[in-house]
């Protein structure tokens, strides 16, 4: 089929590469000219291990373009997918304007002649009932009663950086979200040879799953650094501890996001837990657990830095391995690490970060915003892994696991995902 997809992001990006590489013709649709031109030249604009090989071969054949005017696609296509970005606001609430712009974009091009609804799939996250109250409202105001021209469904996705291309076409569970939790035949066929449980319900609890999901992963990291820090104190192995309680699969579920070691990061958990604050608080509810986990992962990076810095002689030198939130990306939004490597600077100690993942000029839009707000050094603070072999330092704090596999001249290596 053919799927104009919004947003070139990690998510749109992913789906966009993936679904060409399953024969379906994808229309990439972005507001900056230059993803545009770098999809059409058969690159991925964000890196993601395997994603530039799929970009390639769709472009090759002729199953993947992008353009910032979707004017002369959409008619012809049977599906619109909408994956802009729903930043964090000030108030900590999702930035809407994306979803509200695209909306109005589509709304205003549905063609009337259609044969068939468009089925305009939301796979962003967005606060409950947002396509109730915001969405579809605009469909409706637009269209003058004519919302048989459209389908509207919500579709979160499960993507992991690093891993997104797997978890496309292994996802553990399909969520679809439609006004009354009846089926939509496009997304039964798009799914259609992936393994993996259905679940269709209501806009709104479709809505709120990826919610629940994230705010669960955030929660899990900081209760384990929380008792790995407790083990420390006592003196007690925190790495034992943790394979005691991960052996309980019958109680305690699964072992994901439950070792202590490094604070969380990136685009979504941060983010989705200050949305679920900012919900809870704006509908009267009380939740004090959720409410304390930024508060603990600011306390976890802020010990994660102590236990290092007190291993630096003043005026050492400190090289960090990997400054990205996660290995195999260049995504430094919220990572752990910016907010490491920011608090060795406030305290004058010399920094070298070896990343091969992060090219300081392929960084763009709040990717690149967000690493120069916070270094605005970037440049000059990434070394490249000849100089980080050849050069003396006092500690190498490794985010990565990568210092076993690299000839290094330090005093001493802290490996800061692992508390033992």
């Amino acid at each position: 089929m053919k799927i104009a997809v919004f947003g070139l992001g990690y998510v749109g990006m992913t789906a966009a590469a993936c679904l060409s590489r399953d024969g379906h013709e994808i229309i990439g649709v972005d507001v900056s000219d230059e993803k545009v031109a770098i999809v059409n030249a058969g690159k991925s604009p964000i890196t993601e291990p395997g994603l530039n090989e799929l970009v390639a071969r769709a472009v090759r054949k002729s199953l993947l373009s992008a353009t910032k005017d979707v004017s002369q696609h959409l008619d012809s296509c049977v599906m619109a997918m909408i994956c802009v970005g729903t930043p964090s606001a000030p108030d900590g609430s999702h930035n809407m304007s994306f979803i509200v712009e695209v909306s109005h974009q589509i709304a205003e091009l549905v063609g009337p002649a259609r044969a068939t609804p468009l089925t305009i799939v939301f796979r962003s996250t967005m606060r409950p009932g947002t396509i109730e109250e915001l969405v579809l409202p605009i469909f409706e105001d637009a269209l003058k009663g004519r919302m048989d021209l459209v389908e509207l469904v919500y579709h979160p996705e499960f993507l992991r950086e690093s891993v997104a291309i797997e978890d496309f076409f292994h996802p553990p569970k399909i969520v679809i979200g439609t006004r009354n939790g009846e089926r939509c035949t496009a997304l039964d066929e798009l799914n259609a040879g992936i393994e993996a449980p259905v679940f269709y319900t209501t806009y709104r609890a479709a809505e709120m799953t990826k919610f629940v999901d994230n705010a669960f992963h955030a929660v899990k990291i900081a209760f384990a650094n929380e008792v790995g820090r407790v083990c420390d104190k006592l003196n007690i192995s925190a790495t034992i501890v943790h394979e005691i309680f991960i052996s309980d699969t019958k109680l305690n579920i699964s072992p994901n996001y439950l070792r202590p070691g490094g604070a969380f990061g990136g685009s979504c958990l941060p983010k989705d837990v200050r949305a679920l604050q900012y919900i809870a608080s704006d509908v009267g509810a009380h939740t004090h657990l959720v409410d304390s986990v930024l508060r603990s992962n600011d306390a976890h990076k802020n010990f994660l830095f102590e236990n290092c810095v007190k291993a630096v002689r003043a005026g050492g030198q400190v090289l960090m391995l990997g400054l990205s939130f996660k290995e195999d990306s260049d995504d430094l939004r919220e990572s752990p690490n910016i907010d490491l490597a920011r608090k060795f600077l406030q305290s004058h100690i010399g920094l070298s970060i070896y990343d091969p993942h992060v090219e300081p000029s392929k960084l763009l839009g709040q990717n690149l915003g967000y690493a120069f707000s916070n270094l605005p050094a970037l440049r000059k603070l990434l070394v490249s892994k000849s100089v980080a072999e050849s050069e003396l330092f006092d500690l190498v704090i490794d985010t990565r696991g990568w210092a076993r596999q690299m000839a290094l001249r330090t005093r001493r290596v802290i490996d800061v995902n692992t508390l033992s």
